[in-house]
């Protein structure tokens, strides 16, 4: 399990494009059979990548959690990008298509994650953060989760952001997330950009047609790096980071989030006047 270590604003102007792909990229997430999985220092998530083949695969907690069992003390939600894919939680079968989720409450569970045909694999993106209280395994069909129509077609970053872990859709002790699509050839993920300080976030990006590119600008308003993305890749965004991106073709993207604070519109949005 990769380590992602938390930074300070100030080291991080000193970096070159290599040294800020290796502190904040996640260059492969899916290899098929296999699961790859990435601790980030930052509010403690846990990123991974899961696409199972002919056996079931799952969540090995390892050395990084104590030697506890993965859930005993963690939440996370998984969401389906392949083909159809099974997610048995303590004997209990969940069935998802592509972009169902699956929440899972902390405890001391038996997860296995599986594919319905494993010549169509599926594709688990999964994110994990910490938790203090349990809350029930659900299953968010695609349909189900609450839609906000954000940005507008004359500014470029016209998007649907579809709420799958939040309050008013499925409770959660901690963890955030939903998929974002952009709409009528908009390319901004989002600008003005924002920062929330009270949590961090990672931006998972995927796109129907590999050679598109997205570049995710990162860094303090006034301090910014950008990062050049390529499909199946995610980003490590700080709490004192701005996150945003701009596309070469159409693409969409899921952020996770932990920290002390689930409030979706806890934002100190940055003037574009004000970004250097």
């Amino acid at each position: 399990m990769k380590s992602y270590f938390s930074t300070h604003p100030e080291d991080y102007k000193q970096y070159d494009t290599q040294t800020l792909r290796d502190r904040y990229l996640i260059e492969k997430l899916f290899s098929t059979g296999e699961i790859n999985q990435f601790y980030c220092y930052d509010d403690r998530l846990i990123v991974a990548g899961i696409c199972p083949t002919l056996s079931p695969l799952s969540l090995e907690a390892g050395k990084a959690l104590g030697g506890l069992t993965f859930f005993t003390r963690r939440e996370a939600a998984a969401v389906n990008l392949g083909g159809e894919g099974i997610i048995r939680v303590d004997g209990e079968v969940f069935a998802l298509d592509e972009r169902d989720a699956l929440y899972i409450g902390k405890g001391d569970h038996d997860v296995q994650f599986e594919s319905a045909n494993p010549d169509n694999p599926a594709r688990f993106y999964v994110c994990s953060a910490p938790s203090h209280q349990h809350y029930p395994t659900r299953l968010i069909r695609r349909s189900e989760a609450r839609q906000v129509h954000l940005g507008d077609a004359q500014n470029a970053n016209e998007r649907i952001i579809n709420q799958y872990i939040h309050p008013d859709v499925c409770p959660s002790s901690q963890l955030a997330l939903g998929l974002t699509e952009l709409l009528n050839c908009s390319i901004w993920n989002t600008m003005p950009c924002h920062t929330h300080a009270r949590r961090m976030e990672a931006y998972f990006y995927f796109f129907e047609e590999d050679d598109t590119r997205v570049f995710h600008f990162m860094g303090e308003p006034d301090e910014t790096r950008h990062l050049v993305i390529a499909n199946g890749q995610a980003v490590v965004s700080p709490s004192w980071s701005i996150h945003s991106g701009v596309g070469t073709k159409p693409y969409s993207f899921i952020w996770a989030m932990a920290g002390e604070n689930q409030e979706f519109t806890d934002m100190d949005f940055v003037d574009p006047a004000d970004m250097r």
